[in-house]
This record gives C-alpha cells, sequence and structure tokens, in this order.
C-alpha cells in the first residue's frame, strides 16, 4: 500500500484495537477503533487514507486530508523545532517539512504553499521548493501524443505567488500557469484553490490562464447569472453596455467585454429589454412581438442548419434586350471588329501645328 493515498479495502478481522484492512494482494493495515464507522462488518469495504504513524507504522483513518501525494496545497505551520516545520493537514499526526526543504524559513502561525513528496526512508514530507516537482512547460510525454491543454479547456488552480504581471498559479497540481491582471476581475489571494480556464497555450508550452471561460463559454454561463440576478432584483437591473467597467466587476467580477456579450445574446434571445438605465425582463407579450417582428424565429441563427450560410444575393432581374433595327449604323450585333484609331504626330508640320505630346 502507498502511503498517502485513497485505498480500498475489505475489513479482513475485527480486535479489540480496532478492524485490520486487507487488499487484494493480501497486505494488511489497521483502522483504530475512533475512525471506525458504525455497522461496518467482517467482508465489508470501506474507503481509507493511508498513512505512517508516530512509529512509521501504516495506519488507515477515515478522515480526509487537506492534500495527498503529489499534489499541494496552502497549510498552516502549527510548530518549529530544530529540526522543521510541522504543518496542519487535518489528521492526527502533523506533516513535517524539514528546514532543507523550505525555501525560506517558516514560522508558526503563518500558511505556505506545500508540495508532499515522500524522502528517501518513504516517510511523508512537505517542501516549498517546488520548482522541483512544477513543469514550466506542459508539452506531451512523448513524441507524436496529443498536448495535455488545449484552449478553454476546464482545470484546477492553486494560486501559489504574486507577481508584477499577476499570479503564478499552480495547474493540476502539475503545471505552471500565468494569471495575468488583465484576467483578473475579482479578488484571489495566494493559497486559494479555485476553477479556471486555459486562455492560451503559448508557443513555448507554457499556459497563460482565465478565471472565466473563454469564448461563447464564458457568454452562456454569465447569462445565466444575469438573468437570475434579474429575477433576484424583480426583473430589473441598472446595468447596460454604457456602465463603468468597475460597476460590472463589482457585481460579476467580470469584464465590460465579458458582460456586453452576455447580454447581447440575451437579447439576441428575446429575454431582455434594453433600456437607457439598464435592462429588465422581457414581458411574454414583449417576446411575442419581437418574435413576430422577426418573422416568427427568435433567433435566425440558431434554427438555421449547420454549415447552410446565409444567401443574402439580391435574385438577377432578366430583363429582354432592345433590338435595335437593322438598317442601323450602330448595330451591335455586327461581328466585324473595330479597328482602333491611332494617333501620330504629323510629318509636315507648321507653327500652329499641334504636336502630341512624347
Amino acid at each position: 500500500m502507498t502511503p498517502g493515498l485513497f485505498h480500498t479495502l475489505t475489513v479482513a478481522d475485527t480486535q479489540p484495537q480496532g478492524l485490520y484492512l486487507s487488499d487484494d494482494s493480501g497486505e494488511r493495515v489497521l483502522l483504530p477503533n475512533r475512525f471506525v464507522p458504525e455497522g461496518i462488518e467482517t467482508g465489508s469495504t470501506l474507503e481509507v487514507f493511508i498513512y505512517l504513524d508516530s512509529d512509521d507504522r501504516l495506519i488507515a483513518t477515515t478522515q480526509r486530508p487537506r492534500v495527498q501525494l503529489n499534489q499541494a496545497a496552502s497549510l498552516m505551520v502549527k510548530d518549529v523545532n530544530r529540526t522543521g516545520a510541522f504543518l496542519d493537514w487535518g489528521l492526527p499526526k502533523d506533516l513535517f517539512v524539514p528546514f532543507a526543504e523550505q525555501k525560506q524559513r517558516m514560522e508558526a502561525g503563518q500558511s505556505y504553499v506545500v508540495y508532499v513528496t515522500s524522502d528517501n526512508t518513504g516517510r511523508l514530507i512537505g517542501t516549498t521548493r517546488l520548482n522541483r516537482f512544477i513543469k514550466d512547460e506542459a508539452s506531451a510525454n512523448w513524441p507524436g501524443a496529443a498536448d495535455p491543454y488545449q484552449m478553454g479547456d476546464k482545470v484546477k488552480l492553486l494560486i501559489a505567488q504574486r507577481t508584477d504581471i499577476g499570479y503564478k498559479a499552480i495547474v493540476d497540481n502539475t503545471y505552471w500557469g500565468v494569471l495575468h491582471n488583465s484576467q483578473i476581475h475579482k479578488a484571489i489571494r495566494v493559497g486559494q484553490k479555485t476553477e479556471g480556464f486555459i486562455r492560451q497555450v503559448r508557443e513555448d508550452q507554457r499556459l497563460d490562464l482565465s478565471l472565466e471561460p473563454i469564448g461563447h463559454q464564458r457568454a452562456d454561463s454569465l447569462s445565466k447569472r444575469i438573468l437570475q440576478k434579474l429575477k433576484d432584483s424583480g426583473g430589473t437591473l441598472g446595468l447596460n453596455d454604457y456602465s463603468p467597467a468597475e460597476l460590472i466587476e463589482m457585481h460579476f467580477g467580470v469584464s465590460k467585454r465579458a458582460f456586453k456579450m452576455a447580454v447581447g445574446k440575451l437579447y439576441k434571445e428575446r429575454e431582455i429589454i434594453i433600456e437607457e438605465n439598464g435592462i429588465r425582463l422581457a414581458s411574454e407579450e414583449e417576446r411575442k412581438k419581437a418574435i413576430k417582428h422577426a418573422g416568427g424565429k427568435p433567433d435566425a441563427k440558431k434554427n438555421k442548419p449547420k454549415g447552410q450560410k446565409a444567401n443574402n444575393r439580391k435574385p438577377e432581374k432578366h430583363t429582354a434586350r432592345k433590338e435595335q433595327p437593322k438598317d442601323s449604323k450602330d448595330d451591335s450585333s455586327s461581328s466585324a471588329p473595330r479597328k482602333k484609331t491611332v494617333y501620330r504626330n504629323p510629318k509636315n508640320t507648321s507653327g500652329n501645328t499641334l504636336r502630341l505630346k512624347k
């Protein structure tokens, strides 16, 4: 059994000190009585977390730690002694961080972003030297394989460090990503876990991040929030395309551009009416009137089959060509080519002769 991970084990035996659980290979581990759920019998299965106790023996618990092996989290220091620091990770035995694994000396009561790994004895420890475990480039593991991320992918973020251009974040416990100041429209802090999105995979395979969905996904999710806000506020909202960006950011935590996209989507779907001082929910009569005015189609683009392009060309008018009289000198039906007139300077010239400019 690998310590630092969750395992699904079977109850093999009951003893006064607790239950002995076993895996498929027959390896056994003790689950102390204080962690045994009610109604558990021999043969039942349990999901437990495996770690090492104070005597470095494998032990199981039904408690859920704040972080597992090969993961990062922000943890608070409970105590510091001559060997290192001890962090609270939600288990009876604290997570030990030796001084050699501290990028800066830890202080009791402070929180730090740490990565959980194991030392050469198999004991679980924490480290703040994140660059040894978090990769800069999100590239394929072998030639020909697909890259791990594409633009718009949803990811889990841990805000790890403040920089001059924004924040560095750990993406899915594996890669570094950058959250630029221009993409931050709500309060965040170092140590915070949140969901994010891949805004761009750069040419050097580094990741640019966003806290908002990308493209149409952003408009869809935000439009639902705007509708709910309208319903909660009695059908009106004092925001529109001309509202200050700071006011939009305060209410929805998004950029003004994203807000305008979502409002435009709701307007095309006949869900809202845009007024001078804000927006409001459209009544049923206003929806029917707008649909009738649009020819019975609430959204022409929505009802159009995929791949079909709109044909905006006007129909060609076929008019009969007027017949010219047969005896007309300017007979357009004549197939005889016209000779091109060439103008030349006269050979014999006088003082009044006009010459062509060479």
